[in-house]
């Protein structure tokens, strides 16, 4: 359901809040469309209490309550369940104009996620043209490189520095994450250094991932959002097999709460969102 404000209001911030299937996160923007404050929180298993969670902590920061509050609009995978929600945008939408705002050049965003996949085209005015989504399979996900970490013992957020010392290529071809998991464990029985098993599953994603760009029509410049564009050697891997450099907003994760506070300023206003 969606609550339409009722014309002006002295009510001096928006929120956006992500329900990601990995992370939840919320987004305040003040009147002047700046980040007035952010969290991020674990969803776990209910997706409800950790929106209200993450919003709360947001607003906690900066000392503010619900009554300032404007407008708040949920995206992701939880928005339907998002109880502070006035309305729901889709997380295609929201992340086509939260990179927009960030990096307004940018063309191709390419969001890699704890469950999905996606690739977007945009316009000069942060428009969705065209997009490409793998919501199916854990490949090419956060998902497939918690996997991995625990399969080759090595922590998510040292992976990508690891992968830097890799000297031989190894090629990770099982794409399946059940499979994929075996020829690791395979790969380390035969002596392969973990270094170099690491920049195997990297160009492995990659390779997933840059299908579903090349999908929508590859246009340049090219942004990385996602929890896994925190990942150095993805991102290397991604901007070989594209042949082109790629962008990373500093908080890659919050793309999609930003466009959906931004869009609540919008609805504020009048605009169509």
């Amino acid at each position: 359901m969606t609550r339409k404000p009722n014309g002006p209001t002295d009510r001096d911030l928006t929120a956006g809040l992500d329900s990601g299937s990995t992370t939840t996160k919320a987004v305040l923007l003040d009147r002047n469309r700046k980040i007035a404050a952010f969290s991020i929180l674990p969803t776990g298993a209910a997706s409800r209490d950790a929106s209200t969670m993450a919003l709360d902590r947001a607003l906690e920061e900066i000392g503010a309550s619900r009554s300032h509050l404007a407008f708040v609009v949920a995206t992701g995978y939880g928005r339907q369940i998002a109880g502070e929600a006035d309305a729901m945008v889709t997380e295609i939408t929201c992340h086509a104009r939260g990179i927009h705002t960030l990096m307004e050049q940018v063309r191709t965003i390419i969001d890699i996620g704890g469950q999905d996949s996606k690739a977007i085209r945009i316009n000069g005015q942060g428009r969705v043209q065209d997009f490409a989504m793998n919501d199916k399979c854990a490949a090419g996900t956060g998902r497939f490189l918690e996997v991995m970490s625990r399969s080759l013992g090595v922590p998510l957020e040292e992976m990508g520095t690891r992968a830097e010392h890799a000297t031989k290529d190894v090629r990770v071809s099982s794409m399946c994450t059940v499979f994929a998991e075996s020829e690791v464990v395979s790969l380390v029985a035969k002596g392969e250094k973990v270094e170099d098993i690491l920049n195997g599953i990297h160009h492995a994603i990659a390779d997933r991932v840059a299908s579903l760009a090349l999908r929508v029509g590859l246009v340049m410049p090219v942004a990385v959002t996602g929890g896994v564009a925190r990942n150095s050697g993805v991102v290397r891997a991604l901007e070989a097999r594209l042949e082109t450099r790629i962008a990373v907003p500093e908080n890659p994760q919050m793309t999609g709460a930003l466009g959906a506070a931004m869009i609540a300023w919008d609805r504020v206003e009048g605009g169509d969102g």
